[in-house]
């Protein structure tokens, strides 16, 4: 089992920059699938970004694409979610989620990551 702590969120003007950690604890995860994913009040979590075991291939959401990057230090066993022009409607909070058995066809669903950390909170907001 792995465990996954988050950091990193806060309150931001839009047009800012946040970026996200995500560091794993219990094994390494330089084969896993790491993901963000966020939920807003009242709606359903939604992918934002992920990065496929070691081969660094990526995949974003249309809102966050050419916005957002994410990365994955091995060495430090972390995940970042490097977020740029942010704008109201990526207020939420944001979850970091791990599968050691996910294929790509699946990265974007929720129900293929079996780790989740607690959350951080981003706002957006003058």
């Amino acid at each position: 089992q792995v465990q996954l702590v988050e950091s990193g969120g806060g309150l931001v003007q839009p047009g800012g920059s946040l970026r996200l950690s995500c560091a794993a604890s219990g094994r390494r995860i330089s084969n896993d699938v790491m993901a963000w994913f966020r939920q807003a009040p009242g709606k359903e979590r939604e992918f934002v970004a992920s990065i496929f075991r070691n081969s660094g291939n990526t995949q974003y959401s249309d809102s966050v694409k050419g916005r957002f990057t994410i990365s994955k230090d091995n060495a430090k066993n972390t995940v970042y979610l490097q977020m740029n022009s942010l704008q109201p409607e990526d207020t939420a909070v944001y979850y970091c989620g791990a599968s050691s058995s996910a294929i790509w066809s699946s990265q974007t669903r929720a129900t293929a990551y079996a780790n989740w950390g607690q959350g951080t909170q981003v706002t957006v907001s003058s």
